[in-house]
């Protein structure tokens, strides 16, 4: 940041550091030198001294301390390879780590759970996010009952409110016949909570699933198959547990902690943990139990979030850099049905890496709406409007107070002007 400041031509330049923001990095330009600045500020008779402190000015913030905007979520292009969590070089540095350990023999030294045993710790946070999630499921189908909402035949947009905002942001095959506007119909629970499935496995460690075998494993939802991985017993979807570690030596498992059998357990239909027929499942709130369910869903949605997170801290679980397949285990399938960028080259196989929490449970922002019943969202007032998840804007509708976390991405300080005053604000 370059400050200039004006020193008045009666008063004697001297050497002398002037108090001021950045004192030590002061230079005093000679009424001499000052010509040779272009700029016409720089340009004037009396003596001039420039702040050469280039750090960014610090961010405007509330009362309170708290920013007052933060940017939405970047949308990541579709014609590229998603961003690597860990920096590529550690990736390559632990690679060659585990390489050069091989080639001199040494087994691979590893920990719970890399070495397939629980970390006991984490088996009450497992069991935990399990009941958190089912809450948060009947919640947000209760108040899918009495909050409208509606989804982009086109595209991944949603909106909830009365009516469908008139936004020309739409990103679907025909859109430019339609100018960008979405084309409107009633939406589900699928797209508040976006499904993310996984492959159960019997045996994390086991042998690959391929494709000619997908069909014999259930896909779970990604949540459920983390938590039983964790050490959640479901009798529906049985797990191997190990009392002998697993030894490896590189890449290559020499000791996979006793004889694993071909055993899947029968077919999973416990219906508790998917999101499948859940407006018939689950009744309508009366109407004053809509704003306790609100506040209990949005409690639900941070518990999910923050057991997501602390589960992802010590489990394994990988995602496609190309599409949103996930694969909870400490190495991806081999089933080919990537159908993303690229997938000629990869003969439809996934290009594995690292997941984030948020590829697992996915918040799906969407435009904060001040009125629901008001006139529809307009195009020229685009950037004045905030943004929430999915789960937190259908909650605050219902009924529940709007989040401290929140409230900067949905810009609740920022005035919208008439349409015709929008090209005037700076």
């Amino acid at each position: 940041m370059l400050q200039c400041f004006t020193v008045s031509s009666f008063a004697p330049l001297t050497q002398t550091p002037l108090t001021g923001s950045c004192p030590d990095k002061v230079e005093f330009l000679k009424p001499q030198s000052i010509s040779k600045h272009r700029s016409p500020f720089l340009a004037r008779r009396n003596g001039i001294f420039v702040c050469l402190d280039r750090t960014p000015p610090p961010q405007r913030t509330k009362k309170h301390g708290g920013p007052q905007n933060v940017d939405f979520p970047p949308v990541l292009p579709k014609n590229k390879k998603k961003p690597y969590p860990i920096p590529y070089k550690k990736i390559k540095e632990a690679a060659r780590a585990d390489k050069e350990l091989a080639q001199m023999g040494i087994e691979k030294p590893l920990l719970p759970p890399k070495n397939g045993l629980l970390v006991e710790d984490l088996v009450p946070v497992a069991r935990e996010l399990l009941e958190t999630w089912k809450i948060l499921i009947k919640g947000v189908a209760q108040l899918l009952h009495v909050v409208p909402i509606h989804a982009c035949r086109e595209c991944s947009e949603v909106h909830i409110a009365e009516r469908g905002h008139e936004i020309q942001d739409c990103r679907g095959s025909t859109s430019s016949d339609r100018r960008g506007y979405h084309s409107w119909v009633k939406g589900s629970i699928n797209d508040i909570l976006v499904p993310i499935e996984s492959y159960h496995m019997y045996d994390p460690f086991g042998k690959r699933i391929k494709h000619e075998t997908r069909f014999n494993f259930d896909r779970i939802p990604a949540i459920v198959e983390l938590c039983i991985q964790a050490g959640v017993d479901i009798p529906e979807y049985p797990s191997r547990r190990r009392t002998t570690p697993v030894r490896m030596l590189g890449k290559k498992i020499i000791d996979i902690g006793g004889h694993v059998g071909d055993e899947r357990g029968p077919h999973g239909t416990c219906s508790d943990f998917d999101t499948d027929r859940a407006l018939e499942r689950f009744r309508p709130p009366g109407e004053s139990e809509g704003p306790a369910v609100a506040r209990g869903t949005l409690d639900a949605f941070e518990g999910v979030k923050r057991g997501v997170r602390e589960l992802m801290g010590m489990y394994t679980v990988k995602a496609c850099g190309y599409c949103w397949e996930i694969h909870v285990g400490p190495w991806g399938h081999n089933v080919k049905l990537c159908g993303a960028f690229k997938h000629q080259w990869r003969d439809g196989k996934h290009g594995w890496q690292d997941a984030t929490p948020e590829e697992v449970f996915p918040s799906n922002h969407v435009w904060h709406v001040r009125d629901p019943k008001g006139r529809p969202m307009r195009n020229s007032l685009k950037r004045f409007y905030g943004k929430a998840p999915a789960v937190v804007e259908l909650c605050v509708q219902a009924g529940a107070e709007i989040p401290q976390l929140y409230k900067p991405m949905m810009r609740l300080d920022i005035v919208l002007p008439d349409s015709e005053e929008a090209h005037l604000v700076a």
